[in-house]
Formats: C-alpha cells, sequence, structure tokens
C-alpha cells in the first residue's frame, strides 16, 4: 500500500486541477492522477491553444485589411508552421504554470491512469505497467472527454481529423469540410477561412451555432457567407471517400445530394464523457445516459466518490468544471457552499465576431411563460465599434415584464467575451433593468452597448 490522501483527484483538467488546489489551500492532503499532460484537454489541447491560433489569425486579418486604418504594409503571407508552434508554445507555458501551481500548494501528482476500487482505494497504472494503490478518503472523478465519433465519420486522423489534429497539422490544407458548427467548428471555420483554406461547414440542424439565439445565429451566418465561407444547414454527411488524394464529402440536402472535394474534414460533433475503465461498474457508481449521477455537491451514489466536469450532466465547459471542483471540495471540508445555479453559465464562442451568452433565448422565456422585455443595440450605432473598425454584431437583452429580473443576454461582436461578465454578476446580484441603465458606463466602449440595449427595453435608449 502506497501513501494515503484525505483527497484523490482523478484527471487534472479545469475542473481536477483546480479542485486539487482549493482542496489544499483548506488543509487536506491531496494527489492527483493523470495519465498525459497536467492541465486536461483545456489547457493543451482546447480552450488555450485554440486561442492562440485564432489570435494568429485574425492578426494577419489586420494586417490584410491595414489600409482601411490608413496603414501601408508590404505584402503578406501566413506562415502555417509557425501558427501551430506560436499555439504549442502557449500551452507548454501554461502547462508549466500548473505544474509550479502543484509545487506551491504541495500536491501529488501521481503520473498514470487512475481506477477505483472498493474501501475508498485507487489503483494507478503507471506507463511501464507498474501498478499502485493508494488510500483517500475522498476521491474526484474529475476525467473529461473527447472527441465524439459519429459511424460514418469515423477520425483517422490523416483526412478525417478531431480538433487536437486541427490544431497540428503538418501543412494547411487547401480546402476542408467541417461536420458540426457548435463552438469547436465555428473556432476552426474562422481560422482556416481567415488563412486561406476554402471552408464548408455542414450542419445538421436548421441554422448555425444552434444553442445560440435565433438572431445571433443569423448574424453569425451573414458574415461567415460574407467572409467566403460555404454554409450547409439542414445537411448531413453521409459518407466521406477516403481512396483517393483528398476526400469526397457526400452530403445529403433538402434539395438532394452532393459531392463535395476537400483535402481533409474536420469532425467537430461533440463529445463523449471518458468513463471508460474507471471501475464504476464494479463500485456501483450509477450512470445514466452516459454521465455520472451527481448530486447538488457532486456527490455519487457511492459515499467518498465524487464527479465533475464533462462527466456529469450540465454545460461541458472549462469554467463549469472549475466551479464544480471548488463547490465539491468546499462542501467536503464542511464550508456549506452555495449549489451551482446552471441558469446562470455563460457561454462563449471565439470565431470573429465573437458569441457570447447567459440565460434565457428570447424563445426560452417565451416558451417557459415569461412576458417579456427585450432591447437590442447594434454595434453600427456605437462610437467605440465603429472606431475599432468592428461594427457587425448587437447586444440583446431579455427582462421579465413583471418583475424586472434579467433572464438573459445575447451578443455577436469584438470583444464580447469580455464584455459578458457583466451580465453574469448583474445576474447573480438580481440587478433589475432600471439599475444597469442608471449606473454609468465608460463613453466610448464596447459594454455600453449592454446599458444601451438594456434602455432599449425600457423605452429609454438614446442613440438609437
Amino acid at each position: 500500500m502506497a501513501a494515503q490522501y484525505d483527497l484523490m483527484v482523478i484527471g487534472s483538467g479545469p475542473g481536477g486541477y483546480v479542485a486539487a488546489i482549493r482542496a489544499s489551500q483548506l488543509g487536506l492532503k491531496v494527489g492527483v492522477v493523470e495519465m498525459a499532460e497536467l492541465g486536461g484537454v483545456c489547457l493543451n489541447w482546447g480552450c488555450i491553444p485554440t486561442k492562440a491560433l485564432l489570435k494568429s489569425a485574425q492578426v494577419f486579418e489586420y494586417i490584410r485589411h491595414a489600409k482601411d486604418y490608413g496603414i501601408a504594409v508590404g505584402e503578406s503571407r501566413v506562415d502555417f508552421g509557425s501558427m501551430v508552434k506560436r499555439s504549442r508554445d502557449v500551452a507548454g507555458g501554461m502547462n508549466k504554470g500548473v505544474q509550479f501551481l502543484f509545487r506551491k500548494n504541495k500536491i501529488d501528482h501521481i503520473a498514470g491512469k487512475g481506477k477505483l476500487q472498493k474501501g475508498k482505494k485507487v489503483e494507478v497504472t503507471a506507463g511501464d505497467g507498474k501498478k499502485t494503490v493508494y488510500e483517500a478518503r475522498h476521491i474526484i472523478l474529475a476525467t473529461g472527454g473527447r472527441a465524439r465519433e459519429l459511424p460514418n465519420l469515423k477520425i483517422d486522423d490523416q483526412k478525417i481529423i478531431g480538433y487536437r489534429r486541427a490544431m497540428v497539422l503538418d501543412k494547411q490544407p487547401a480546402s476542408m469540410v467541417i461536420v458540426g458548427s457548435g463552438a469547436i467548428g465555428v473556432e476552426f471555420g474562422y481560422f482556416y477561412n481567415s488563412i486561406g483554406t476554402k471552408v464548408t461547414i455542414v450542419e445538421f440542424l436548421p441554422r448555425i451555432v444552434p444553442n445560440e439565439d435565433e438572431e445571433v445565429s443569423k448574424q453569425l451566418e451573414k458574415d461567415y457567407k460574407k467572409a467566403g465561407v460555404n454554409i450547409m444547414v439542414n445537411a448531413s454527411v453521409e459518407s466521406v471517400d477516403t481512396s483517393g488524394s483528398g476526400c469526397k464529402v457526400r452530403i445529403k440536402t433538402q434539395s438532394g445530394e452532393q459531392i463535395i472535394e476537400c483535402d481533409v474534414v474536420l469532425s467537430a460533433v461533440g463529445y463523449s464523457p471518458n468513463l471508460e475503465n474507471l471501475g464504476l461498474e464494479e463500485m456501483g457508481v450509477k450512470v445514466e445516459k452516459s454521465r455520472v449521477v451527481v448530486d447538488d455537491f457532486y456527490r455519487t451514489s457511492v459515499e467518498g466518490v465524487y464527479a465533475i466536469g464533462d462527466i456529469v450532466p450540465g454545460p461541458a465547459l472549462a469554467h463549469v468544471a472549475s466551479a464544480e471542483g471548488i463547490i465539491c471540495v468546499e462542501n467536503i471540508a464542511g464550508l456549506k457552499p452555495e449549489p451551482l445555479n446552471y441558469n446562470n453559465i455563460p457561454g462563449c464562442t471565439y470565431c470573429q465576431p465573437e458569441i457570447a451568452s447567459v440565460g434565457y433565448t428570447e424563445k426560452q422565456a417565451r416558451e417557459a411563460g415569461y412576458e417579456i422585455k427585450v432591447g437590442k443595440f447594434p454595434f453600427t450605432a456605437s462610437g467605440k465599434a465603429k472606431a475599432s473598425g468592428a461594427s457587425d454584431g448587437f447586444v440583446k437583452v431579455i427582462f421579465d415584464a413583471k418583475y424586472g429580473e434579467w433572464l438573459g443576454a445575447h451578443m455577436i461582436g469584438a470583444n464580447v467575451t469580455e464584455m459578458i461578465s457583466e451580465v453574469v454578476v448583474a445576474r447573480k446580484l438580481e440587478t433589475t433593468g432600471h439599475e444597469i441603465i442608471k449606473a454609468v458606463h465608460p463613453h466610448p466602449t464596447m459594454s455600453e452597448a449592454t446599458m444601451e440595449a438594456t434602455a432599449a427595453a425600457y423605452n429609454e435608449v438614446i442613440h438609437l
């Protein structure tokens, strides 16, 4: 028998490593089992390196449109390999940051694959096959997820790729078909289209970014088509022929079948939780619809075992996993934390224009039976947006007409992922629309649009 811990965490993504650090702060002896890089998919292969790629694409676009700002520059070109290297370097630096935090908080990193055993034990299999068993009073499962595969779209990482391979391709493809228009699909669509790849996005549902407010979907589709992206909605990929030098993608549409030829197909159709080989069945941990069943404090059906992040119901987002991890650990430590309000979770998509939202869409609010007030402020009326050359998009807000509750907000435009936090905090504090209107916002800023949209909902808007 090896070391004993107050808490062992299986997985070191934004749920696992945050939970571990908070537990250490609260005086618990913590060990974290991780078979790959510290920081998990988000830090190493998701949130962070993709944002580095997107920034490179944005800088390239700035250069291409420099004359719009009164600047003359010479011919520019994409150095795809250098873009990829920068992205990997950024991820590598963040990974070292997590290693530092583990040392600072005296958290043991146990390299290997963890599996639950009865009696509050975790068996860890190292890379060389050696097995070690650890004891822990509490065990948190934070194993995250991976790219989902469709039966007719098997990922081979050569011609049919997932998001990980899309970040480190050996060379820039001349053409690409992206299957799925969620955050991963539209972000990679923006990146590759911006640097010169011919991009087609195929979406099974009637509109792209289908989880967003309908007006946001329409705006993004308009902007993408203007940028040269081929958008196909109400469409499904039936098969991909990879026998030749490229891919022949057979797509079923409402007007019949089409064949699109491309260099590579990116599958961006969601994720699958990593639940295999964790010992869940042997331990009797309850699972429903491929998610571990937990209570408000992330306790599973087995005493002393907890689960957070992508493997439990709720949005598969890094900041959600982090919040769940903190709540879970604080409850273990006896601090009586407040359960997470899943209706006040912001969602951000980092394409250009950016998308950010929280709470009800207009359709959801009406379906929930609310009588609502809706306000919308376009960035074409924003002085800062016009001065920045970023006047596409809008801010849309939804309030309950009876009590003034802020039901939701939906934004599309430059830097809106930085603006949504105002709404999240305001909703947490039960702020009303009138309080937002009377809170002085600095001018000129993009964030004024939130106040202006709120004023529009109450027929007090000045600049429309």
